[in-house]
């Protein structure tokens, strides 16, 4: 089956034609230069860019699968959670599309497409298994009991961990995005340079919280402004990195023992954090837990893990009418 998916939930704006788990092309346009003049994602901005770029985007990603409109069997579009504005203008051309050609509209959630990324890297993985979702909007452990059955086991109660490097980042001067930079500078700096830790929630120990690390941060860089002290930004990137990174592994790890799972994958955008990486890699391989994730060109948004995810919503029964609208929160 033949999907022609759209993704535009926030500064990316992708098609992608998938056959299952197969990638027949996946076309992404990135809008990181133009919010890069604003250290961080301008969503009125986002939303025209989108405009500009979805039709281009689309046929190019028909062109590169050596299909047209006509050879589409359904239309799969992100129409939640996000950006509002960005959402809307893939839902409302999906809708157009799937009412042009004659085919199913499908409605994908966007983390269950990042967890559905690492089908496209493991054509062999299967539900269930554990996953860590880790981007700039959701920091969740998820058991994924079935290709659409999901339980989120634990959440942040603030900030994710993706906001938290890209605002750290930017208190520091590193460019947008934030959490690459923060990524390449900890491998130059010492972890153990300044102390930071990341509070427990009291009576729900999976779940995380990084609003008050990451104003820990924000407060050392301030201080040193005030004092003309001169911070060395490797140090706080590498400290700040081993706590994150600490907390996250910790918790994955606890989750593991807790509800048995062999194999613990890895989602979203700061799945493609080195340290974080090895981190649970050294923590799985104690543990002889196999530990997955997907290719580093899959872990930003893409509509390839859109189109894979969409097609097992289609084979459960997902559609939806020309009243799909966006939604900016939804639960996974």
């Amino acid at each position: 089956m033949r999907i022609l998916a759209i993704e535009t939930s926030c500064d990316e704006t992708s098609a992608a034609v998938t056959d299952g788990r197969r990638v027949l092309s996946n076309v992404v346009s990135t809008q990181i230069s133009v919010h890069r003049v604003y250290g961080g994602v301008v969503p009125e901005i986002a939303s025209r860019l989108h405009i500009e770029s979805i039709v281009p985007v689309t046929e190019q990603a028909l062109r590169e699968a050596g299909m047209t409109y006509a050879d589409v069997d359904a239309v799969a579009v992100t129409n939640r959670p996000g950006l509002i504005g960005a959402l809307l203008v893939g839902v409302n051309f999906a809708k157009g599309l799937a009412a042009a050609l004659g085919r199913p509209l499908i409605p994908v959630h966007h983390m269950r497409g990042h967890i559905a990324a690492n089908y496209i890297t493991h054509p062999d993985l299967e539900p269930p298994f554990l996953c860590l979702t880790v981007s700039g909007g959701h920091t969740n452990l998820v058991a994924v009991r079935g290709y659409t059955d999901f339980e989120t086991l634990a959440r942040t109660r603030d900030d994710a961990a993706g906001e938290a490097f890209d605002k750290a980042a930017r208190v520091l001067g590193l460019p947008y995005p934030g959490g690459a930079e923060m990524d390449k500078l900890a491998s130059l700096g010492n972890p153990d340079a300044y102390k930071f830790t990341a509070p427990v929630v009291h009576g729900s120990p999976l779940d995380f919280s990084f609003s008050g690390v990451k104003t820990a941060v924000v407060n050392l860089a301030h201080h040193a402004e005030q004092t003309g002290e001169t911070l060395c930004v490797p140090d706080v990137a590498a400290s700040f990195t081993k706590t994150l990174v600490g907390v996250l592994t910790a918790h994955a790890e606890a989750a593991l023992e807790q509800y048995g799972f062999d194999t613990l994958c890895l989602a979203g955008g700061v799945a493609a954090n080195s340290h974080l990486r090895g981190s649970l890699a050294a923590m799985t391989e104690r543990r002889g837990v196999r530990l997955l994730a997907p290719a580093l060109e899959l872990c930003g948004d893409n509509a390839a893990m859109i189109g894979v995810q969409a097609a097992f919503e289609y084979a459960d029964g997902v559609r939806a009418d020309m009243s799909l609208n966006a939604e900016a929160t939804a639960e996974l």
